[in-house]
């Protein structure tokens, strides 16, 4: 086979790998967002990285809970809908996944490709 379409075929994968994208939204449209009350931002990072740090004022939907599904009545106790979710975790590629599964939720779900570490470099605060 050739390069050519080795190449094709692996851009294919890439862009069928997850349906969401990364939201154009700047960290400082993200802050305001949720000082306005218009936004929440969700860690979507495995409880032990959780507990080893997280944002103030996120909240904890580990992917792997969300990839076995959490009942929808359960998950709206959670998320209100109607509010921008912000997705996070360590790389940005989590977010993706939880996107992908919120959306289908009917989520207005907006993935930061910036991680834990890059959104406490951007000076959101850290939970005490």
């Amino acid at each position: 086979m050739s390069r050519f379409v080795w190449g094709v075929a692996a851009l294919v994968f890439v862009s069928v790998a997850y349906a969401a994208e990364h939201t154009k939204d700047s960290l400082e449209t993200v802050k305001k967002n949720m000082k306005d009350g218009k936004a929440v931002l969700v860690d979507v990072r495995e409880a032990d990285e959780w507990n080893d740090g997280h944002l103030k004022d996120a909240k904890h939907i580990a992917l792997s809970n969300l990839k076995k599904g959490i009942p929808t009545d359960e998950l709206k106790k959670m998320l209100p809908k109607g509010d921008i979710v912000y997705l996070h975790c360590g790389s940005g590629k989590r977010a993706l996944v939880a996107a992908d599964i919120l959306k289908k939720e009917g989520y207005e779900v907006r993935p930061l490709k910036d991680g834990y570490k890059d959104l406490l470099k951007a000076g959101f605060p850290q939970d005490k």
